[in-house]
């Protein structure tokens, strides 16, 4: 027995060894990981009102005036090719806003490679095309046929390079983009942090299973989040997004359910509403059919989604969720339903703080955002 013990120890010893060595090789490998939280005291527009920065990454720490010196002319280029997109088609607003969404969001999950922990996020993946030997995040089937904007992204990147080349990362013009798509659309402006670096890699699994999905509900809505530090006010403020923009009759189909069934409404269902949507999604073929998500006030950037959500007349299942499915988002959609102050100051914060989701460490500045280096 006293052999068998010290046995066990000896044992016991070894693997306590065995699990320290494994740590000190992961934390030797792996870069330093910097938790920023940046605030900024005064916002582009001059209101001197404070926004929130925040950022997870591995040597990276984005910073409010990065190109001042190195490019001193991106904000306005970016800002000019934004505001001619949109004047043109109106709906590039909400195009151009998604891309960025969508970039951030997909490969934000820490993944631990070779020991060493990589968080990828706003790098601007989306962009790659496939290649022989990447298939990338545009034909995943959240992106497939439904992302737009890629040309005027090409045309800002062309633009850029030739006035100061390698310099502006390709994610960090989604995040300009993104913030002049909202300002040209009327809604409020922002300091946009950057520093960000184009990643060499993309996941087309990743883009089918991390973004949420129209029919999400709001418990899945806030733990996807809130994974990524975002919180359920930044979830129902973001989700402002869907004041601007069209959505396809297959992403709304379980908003008419009632109708195509015969059960009871919902709380909170507005059925003239939903009847006018099943007559537009029946008149054509449903996988072409598309329509506003805020038929008020379609092009504007304003608080008439939350106002809609109230009334019973959101598009698509996950912004109706909102008001129905939990007490304390409902709260928060009348609270931007009643003061769109209250909503412009939470989006701003919440867009600075889904930009800070950064990149690895190991990427590039591309001179082509289609294509690495």
């Amino acid at each position: 027995m006293l052999i068998l013990k010290k046995k066990v120890e000896r044992d016991h010893i070894t693997m306590k060894n065995l699990f320290n060595l494994f740590l000190i090789m992961l934390l030797v490998s792996m870069p330093i990981l910097s938790l920023a939280a940046n605030f900024s005291e005064t916002c582009e527009d001059g209101s001197g009102e404070p926004g929130s920065g925040f950022g997870i990454g591995f040597g990276i720490v984005l910073e409010f005036g990065l190109y001042r010196n190195s490019c001193p002319e991106a904000e306005s280029i970016v800002y000019s090719w934004v505001e001619t997109a949109v004047l043109q088609d109106p709906r590039m607003a909400a195009s151009l806003l998604r891309l960025h969404f969508h970039d951030c969001f997909v490969n934000a999950s820490p993944l631990i490679l070779y020991f060493v922990l990589i968080i990828l996020g706003c790098d601007a993946s989306v962009l790659l095309d496939d290649t022989e030997g990447l298939v990338g995040e545009k034909t995943a089937p959240p992106n497939l046929n439904s992302l737009r904007g890629f040309e005027v992204i090409d045309s800002i990147k062309a633009d850029l390079e030739s006035v100061c080349p390698e310099t502006v990362s390709c994610a960090d013009i989604l995040a300009m983009a993104a913030r002049d798509s909202v300002v040209v659309s009327g809604g409020p402006s922002w300091d946009v942090e950057v520093g960000r670096i184009d990643g060499r890699t993309a996941s087309k699994q990743a883009a089918t299973t991390s973004l949420p999905s129209p029919n999400s509900t709001v418990p899945t809505l806030i733990s996807i989040f809130q994974k990524l530090g975002l919180s359920q006010t930044d979830m129902v403020a973001l989700s402002g997004g869907h004041t601007l923009g069209k959505a396809k009759c297959t992403s709304f189909t379980a908003r008419l359910q009632p109708l195509q069934t015969g059960q009871p409404a919902n709380h909170g269902d507005n059925l003239e509403f939903l009847e006018s949507l099943q007559q537009l999604c029946s008149a054509v073929d449903t996988s072409v059919a598309i329509t506003q998500l805020d038929l008020v006030t379609p092009s504007t950037f304003d608080n008439q989604y939350y106002v809609n959500l109230l009334s019973g007349e959101g598009l698509l299942p996950s912004d109706q969720a909102l008001v129905v499915q939990d007490p304390g988002t409902r709260e928060i959609v009348e609270t931007y339903a009643a003061d769109q102050s209250v909503f412009f100051e939470d989006f701003k914060n919440a867009m600075v703080k889904m930009g800070g989701i950064t990149g690895g460490s190991e990427g590039e500045i591309r001179k082509n955002c289609r294509a690495i280096n």
